[in-house]
C-alpha cells in the first residue's frame, strides 16, 4: 500500500560543506542531515549487532527463510552479517574517485597527510523480529547516524532495514586518489531517517524469450539491491520457451527449452530466490496463461489450440500463437499437476504468485472445437472457471494470486478483492477502474515504466506482403525508449484519490525479453531502473521533480554501480557535471 510519505516531499538540509561536496545518495532518503567534516574508514571495520527480541540467537524463523543449504532459517544475524560484508569489500576495494562531480581542477579532496579519524565500528541495532515476508507489512525504515568522531549507529525494525541504512551508508564514501590511498566520506556528521513510500517495489524480468541465466538473475538482483527494490518478479514462461525445470513434467524443458539444458534447475531456481531473500527482495513467479503458452505444445500438443499458425497475427500478440484450450479437463490436470510441484517450492519466498492473464486472443478459441466461438461472451464462461480453479490451486498453497488487469477490465471475470491483486499495464485509466472497484494494484505503464521500448521493430516485413505494416522507420509498437527522466517523471497516482490510493501497493518497472538477452541487460536496465526505485522509495515526483540536482545524483549511483562491475548506460556528459547550472535550458 502507499505509506503516507508518498504525499510528502523528501527533505534534504545540509550543513555548510567547506569541500564543495553535496551528499548523493539514491534513492533519497526521507529525512538527511550532512556536514562537511571528514572521516576515514578503517580497513579492519568490523560491524557489531544488537538483536533486541526474544532468542535472538534462535533459528526460528518463518517458512519464507529457509536455506538451499538444509539449514533451518536465515536468522536476522545472518542477513545482516551477509549484509555488512556487501558493505564493507566492495566500498574498500572502491575505485571510486568523484572527479567529474567537481570544476576542472577543482581541489576537493582532504588535504594529504592531515589527522585522520577513523570509523572503526559500526553499530547495527534491531528491534523487531525479520520476515522474509515482506507482505506482511515488515518494517522496512531505519535510522542512520554518523558522528563527528567516527561513531556509526544504525537502528532497524528488521533485518530489511539494515540491508538498506546499509546501502545507503556505501553511498557516503569516496576513494581519495593519492598515493596513500584510503576510502572517506566528506559529510560527517550525518542523520539520516528513511522509509519507503510504496510496500511493492518491483522489477519483472522477462527469462523467457531470450535465455537469461540464473547468475543473470543474481547480478541483477545486486543491482536492485543497491537501489533499495524488494520484489524481483520472474516472468518465467511464456509463447517461445519454457525455462523452468519442473520434476513432475519433465518434457516441459526438455521439449520446450530453447535447447537441451537450457533452463534453470529447481536448485537454481532456489538459489536464485534464496540469494534475494538475502538482499532484502521477495522473488515470486508468472507463469502466464492461458494465452502466451504455446510452448506447452512442444511437450503437450494437445493442451494448445492454434499452436503456431502461419496467419499468426490473427491468433497472437507475437509469434508463435497458442494458447491452452479452455473448455477442458486435460488441461485443468496439467495445471493440477504443474501447481502442486512448483507452488510448494516457490511459496518459501514470496506470498505472491502471478498467473498471468494478459493478451488473452478470442479468435483462437473459433479453433477449438470445445469452444467453437471468438465471441467473447462465449468464451467468458469458460475463462472464469479457468481462473477460478488456478486461483484456488494459489490460494490452497497459502499465496495471493496476481493478474493482469485484462483478466478483470476485458474479461470481467468475477475475483474476489480481498486477496486478488490486480497488475496494470496499459495506462492510468487501468489503474483506476481496479481500484474504483475495490482492489489492491501494482502500476507500471508501458507508456513509462516499460525498459524494452524504443529499441526498434524486431519482426521483418513480409516481402509478399504490400500492406505489410513493419516499414520505416522500423518502431516497435510502444516507441519511444523511456528515458530515464520520463520514467522519473511518472506520475501513478494522478486522479487517483486519496482512498483510492490506500489500494496501490506499489508499482513495477519491466523489462521484457525480445531484443534483451545478457550482453545488453545492463545497459537497457540500468540506470533507468534506478529512477523508478527512487519514485518508489523516495515518493512521486512527477514532471516537477526533474531537475539538475536529481542528474547529479543519479549519474553519481550510475557511477557507483560502474564501480561495481555493472555497464549501465549514461546519465550525463562529463562537461555538464563539471559545471553545474550549464546544462540547464
Amino acid at each position: 500500500m502507499v505509506y503516507m510519505i508518498h504525499v510528502t516531499l523528501v527533505y534534504v538540509v545540509a550543513l555548510i560543506n567547506l569541500s564543495g561536496f553535496a551528499a548523493a545518495v539514491w534513492p533519497q532518503p526521507a529525512h538527511f542531515q550532512y556536514g562537511s567534516q571528514v572521516l576515514w574508514l578503517s580497513r579492519d571495520v568490523q560491524a557489531i549487532y544488537k538483536i533486541s527480541k526474544a532468542e535472538a540467537g534462535s533459528t526460528t524463523a518463518s517458512p519464507r527463510e529457509e536455506l538451499v543449504s538444509g539449514r533451518s532459517a536465515i536468522s536476522s544475524t545472518d542477513i545482516l552479517a551477509a549484509a555488512f560484508d556487501r558493505f564493507k569489500k566492495p566500498v574498500l576495494a572502491s575505485k571510486f574517485v568523484p572527479w567529474k562531480f567537481h570544476p576542472r581542477g577543482a581541489s576537493f579532496e582532504p588535504t594529504p597527510n592531515s589527522y585522520k579519524q577513523y570509523i572503526e565500528y559500526i553499530n547495527i541495532e534491531e528491534s523487531a523480529d525479520f520476515s522474509a515476508n515482506g507482505t506482511n507489512g515488515v518494517d522496512e525504515s531505519y535510522s542512520l547516524t554518523v558522528s563527528a568522531n567516527g561513531s556509526v549507529t544504525i537502528s532497524v525494525a528488521s533485518a530489511r532495514g539494515g540491508i538498506y541504512a546499509l546501502d545507503t551508508l556505501a553511498q557516503l564514501f569516496y576513494t581519495y586518489s593519492g598515493p596513500s590511498g584510503g576510502i572517506y566520506t566528506p559529510l560527517a556528521p550525518v542523520s539520516i531517517q528513511d522509509i519507503p513510500a510504496f510496500e511493492h517495489r518491483g522489477l519483472n524480468l522477462d527469462i523467457s524469450r531470450n535465455w537469461i541465466s540464473p547468475q543473470d538473475a543474481m547480478h541483477t538482483i545486486d543491482g536492485m539491491s543497491f537501489n533499495k527494490f524488494n520484489r524481483l518478479h520472474l516472468h518465467a514462461t511464456d509463447a517461445q520457451s519454457w525455462p523452468i525445470e519442473v520434476p513432475a513434467l519433465p518434457d516441459l524443458t526438455a521439449k520446450g527449452a530453447y535447447k537441451p539444458g537450457l533452463f534453470w534447475s529447481v536448485a537454481e531456481l532456489k538459489a536464485v530466490q534464496t540469494y534475494a531473500t538475502y538482499r532484502g527482495i521477495d522473488t515470486f513467479l508468472e507463469i502466464d496463461s492461458p494465452g502466451h503458452t504455446a510452448s506447452i505444445a512442444y511437450a503437450y500438443p494437445d493442451l494448445i489450440v492454434a499452436f503456431n499458425e502461419h496467419d499468426w497475427s490473427t491468433y497472437a500478440a507475437e509469434p508463435p500463437s497458442g494458447q491452452v484450450k479452455l473448455n477442458s479437463s486435460a488441461v485443468l490436470k496439467f495445471f493440477d499437476t504443474l501447481y502442486s510441484d512448483l507452488l510448494p517450492r516457490v511459496s518459501s519466498f514470496s506470498s505472491y504468485f502471478h498467473s498471468g492473464g494478459d493478451e488473452i486472443n478470442a479468435n483462437v478459441y473459433s479453433l477449438d472445437p470445445d469452444v467453437n466461438s471468438s465471441s467473447p461472451q462465449t468464451i467468458q464462461p469458460y475463462l472464469q472457471t479457468f481462473v477460478s480453479h488456478l486461483h484456488g490451486l494459489i490460494r490452497s498453497h497459502g499465496l495471493t494470486p496476481i493478474v493482469w488487469e485484462e483478466t478483470l477490465l476485458v474479461w470481467n471475470t468475477s475475483l474476489p478483492t480481498n486477496d486478488t491483486v490486480i497488475q496494470t499495464w496499459l495506462g492510468q485509466d487501468s489503474l483506476i477502474s481496479a481500484l474504483k472497484a475495490g482492489y489492491k494494484a501494482i502500476f507500471g505503464d508501458y507508456t513509462h515504466w516499460y525498459l524494452d521500448c524504443g529499441y526498434g521493430q524486431w519482426l521483418d516485413p513480409n516481402t509478399t506482403n504490400s500492406q505489410t505494416p513493419i516499414a520505416p522507420p522500423y518502431a516497435d509498437y510502444c516507441s519511444p525508449l523511456k528515458n530515464w527522466r520520463q520514467i522519473y517523471a511518472y506520475d501513478p497516482l494522478a486522479n487517483v484519490t486519496a482512498n483510492e490510493q490506500k489500494l496501490i501497493l506499489g508499482g513495477e518497472v519491466h523489462i521484457w525479453g525480445e531484443l534483451t538477452d545478457p550482453v545488453n541487460l545492463d545497459s537497457k536496465v540500468w540506470p533507468r531502473a534506478a529512477a523508478a526505485a527512487e519514485v518508489l522509495w523516495s515518493g512521486v515526483q512527477g514532471p516537477k521533480g526533474v531537475n539538475e540536482s536529481v542528474t547529479r545524483r543519479l549519474a553519481e549511483m550510475r557511477e557507483r554501480m560502474v564501480d561495481r562491475g555493472f555497464e549501465p548506460s549514461m546519465v550525463q556528459m562529463t562537461w555538464c557535471l563539471q559545471n553545474q547550472g550549464g546544462c540547464s535550458l
